[in-house]
């Protein structure tokens, strides 16, 4: 008799959990599930409390009794989009500092880049502790905001680059030994991090760079961990040898000259991933003179009036223009397209990645104009979704959750007007965002 009872009780709380599920619907739209197949016309989509149960024809679609439904006729749904290259929390319109690393302001940078579709942020190197408390909350339930993944603190050398720029100093770990190394890893490693980052620049000369030594021990000490490590660089002489040195990513694009052969193969051989930042380059000199983005809707419906005003004033485009490097800063974008497209011909692993949230790197539109530079660049609509999607999620390793929509996956989704498949910059037809089955945007 107690069998019977604990059976028909075991039944029963299936029952009261299956009605008591949250379940919705989305039906008559083409997919561009990101696993690289054909996108499906006139397809349906089942959610179960934020993750997808099935996917596919909706002439096949069992509608769940009581579902919540949504017909989006003549729509494209395709995956969140995932950025690799962010830094949350420490601006506000132009002004970068660590005071400003509030739960407050980091929300309002996640809620920003999930209303433009970014479903997903990976922070890279300036954080503080309250970064791990957020994540740690949004990875125990269903949250309505950009995603976190971070690397905490990065590092960098005693006095290095980026120190010296406003708002960064004692940001980074200063690190000179592989005693101090091994102590860092060690708390990021016991913080979960989710990459570490070093920065390996002097800025143009004008900077102290971390010793190459210093790097090849955080690499070491990292992957003992079991930790993947991305690096800030610039010159083509630093990729070569941080990739020789086993460095995980290229967290911006060589921007000195022209990627050679000898850094291709390194790359391939050793899995080593690119993640181009291109609209970091652009926007070291746009605007130096009225840029039709000030005036674009699809950006000032996220940038307060008066910062708006701040970017168009001549006040600020002369500050620009007078900077001593102003007159390079075009080519370093030019080379950075010219290498992701050679290093994604010849097969190496491309990332997605802008390096937004510093000042005047706007969250949420620099991701759908990175995608536009990167057509620019000469890549296919399909192989920049796919370096946003299922790619990122993959460098990530979470792949299991995120990336494509399929069954068991959360549902993050964008639902557009337009094909993005035919026109990257379709991706801004956006009209929905949803974040594991959360509609954040409409």
């Amino acid at each position: 008799m107690k069998i019977r009872i604990a059976a028909w009780a075991a039944a029963a709380c299936a029952v009261c959990a299956a009605a008591s599920a949250e379940t919705l619907v989305l039906s008559n739209f083409t997919l561009i599930d990101g696993s690289g197949g054909p996108p499906l016309p006139r397809a349906a989509m089942v959610v179960v409390d934020g993750r997808i149960q099935w996917a596919g024809p909706a002439a096949q679609l069992k509608a769940p009794a009581g579902a919540q439904g949504n017909d989006l006729a003549g729509r494209f749904v395709m995956p969140g989009i995932i950025n690799l290259h962010c830094h949350l929390g420490n601006t506000i319109d132009l002004v970068q500092s660590p005071a400003n690393f509030t739960r407050a302001n980091l929300e309002k940078h996640l809620r920003t880049y999930a209303s433009y579709g970014v479903t997903s942020v990976l922070s890279m190197g300036s954080d503080q502790e309250l970064v791990y408390q957020v994540r740690a909350e949004q990875r125990a339930g269903r949250p309505r905001m950009a995603r976190i993944f971070t690397a905490g603190r990065g590092f960098t050398g005693p006095g290095g680059y980026p120190t010296t720029a406003p708002g960064m100093k004692g940001v980074p770990f200063e690190v000179n030994s592989e005693a101090e190394v091994r102590k860092a890893i060690a708390q990021l490693a016991g913080r979960r991090v989710d990459v570490v980052k070093i920065w390996v620049d002097d800025h143009l000369g004008r900077e102290r760079k971390i010793p190459l030594e210093v790097s090849r021990a955080i690499v070491q000490q990292a992957h003992r961990s079991n930790l993947k490590v991305a690096a800030h660089i610039y010159y083509l002489e630093d990729a070569r040898a941080l990739v020789r040195a086993g460095i995980d990513a290229l967290a911006h694009s060589v921007r000195d000259q022209l990627v050679d052969e000898s850094l291709i193969t390194a790359m391939k051989e050793r899995g080593a991933w690119q993640i181009p930042t291109l609209t970091r380059e652009a926007s070291t000199f746009i605007y130096a003179r009225p840029h039709p983005m000030l005036s674009d809707p699809f950006f000032t419906r996220s940038v307060p009036r008066a910062l708006l005003a701040s970017l168009r004033s001549p006040e600020y485009q002369k500050k620009i223009a007078g900077d001593p490097d102003f007159s390079r800063y075009p080519s370093f974008l030019e080379f950075a397209q010219k290498n992701l497209k050679r290093l994604s011909d010849a097969g190496v692993r491309i990332g997605f990645g802008t390096d937004t949230g510093p000042p005047a790197r706007f969250a949420g539109y620099f991701e759908h104009w990175e995608m536009e530079l990167m057509a620019q660049a000469g890549l296919t609509p399909a192989r920049i979704l796919a370096a946003a999607t299922r790619e990122a999620a993959e460098f990530l390793g979470a792949s299991r959750d995120l990336g494509t929509l399929q069954p068991g996956k959360w549902a993050d989704l964008l639902v557009l007007a337009k094909n993005p498949l035919e026109d990257i910059r379709n991706s801004r037809s956006l009209e929905a965002v949803y974040i594991a089955g959360h509609r954040v945007r409409d």
